[in-house]
């Protein structure tokens, strides 16, 4: 039988806690949100038609989405699986899935666009641009939110920290309908001159529309997944 000291005890139980895992699914939300971010100026770039620019922003995409993916599996080859976990570990794996899923839209909003050298009607530049702001601006919601999870911790999901992140996740619901709202005016105001616009290009402007909004929508779902978390 092995006898600890106090000492020792202590200090297992510190280690424990040293690994907990709070802090790389921070890391992991940022490097995701840096990555949806980036769409704004990579939409700006083929707006222009500045392919140049919009070739090596989408690399710089593509690079941050790997980036994010490698904190990913990090994080589930070390996630501690021991009694001191502070989340359950299926909760995590849960949370951590919905917050790379941001990333690989991203990603796949600029390959699409880029592979095709989309172009849309100049008409449409300012709502397709506010659009992806707000998309983005849920992604940022959903950050700040996961940015709060260890004060969370400490707190014990209760008392004004549970009470701030609840107030940051219907701050992102409200952003999300925004998403909605925009996406459906876009939308309508393509189909008004569908007949004007090659039927295939008109097919994937659609696609991309729909993809933007789905980056809200992910976005979402973190925060949703933490309110779920929050519950239990």
């Amino acid at each position: 039988m092995i006898n600890l000291s106090g000492v020792d005890m202590a200090n297992s139980i510190l280690d424990m806690f040293a690994s907990s895992p709070i802090r790389p699914m921070q890391d992991h939300m940022g490097k995701v949100h840096q990555c949806a971010k980036q769409l704004i100026p990579f939409f700006k770039a083929t707006l222009a038609q500045e392919w140049q620019e919009a070739e090596k922003l989408k690399d710089e995409i593509r690079q941050l989405e790997n980036d994010a993916d490698d904190l990913k599996h990090d994080l589930r080859m070390h996630l501690p699986k021991g009694l001191f976990l502070p989340v359950a570990r299926t909760d995590l794996l849960s949370l951590l899935s919905k917050q790379d899923k941001i990333a690989n839209i991203a990603r796949d909003i600029s390959g699409v666009v880029f592979a095709r050298k989309m172009t849309f009607p100049e008409n449409v530049h300012a709502d397709l641009l506010g659009l992806i702001q707000r998309s983005i601006d849920a992604s940022k919601q959903a950050y700040k939110a996961i940015n709060e999870l260890d004060e969370l911790l400490a707190t014990g999901f209760r008392g004004r920290e549970a009470t701030l992140v609840e107030e940051l996740i219907e701050q992102l619901d409200l952003i999300e309908n925004d998403t909605d709202d925009l996406q459906r005016a876009l939308l309508f105001k393509i189909f008004e001159q569908e007949e004007e616009l090659p039927p295939v290009a008109v097919m994937f402007m659609y696609k991309v529309i729909r993809y933007i909004g789905d980056l809200a929508d992910s976005a979402q779902s973190v925060g949703s997944r933490l309110e779920m978390t929050i519950a239990r």
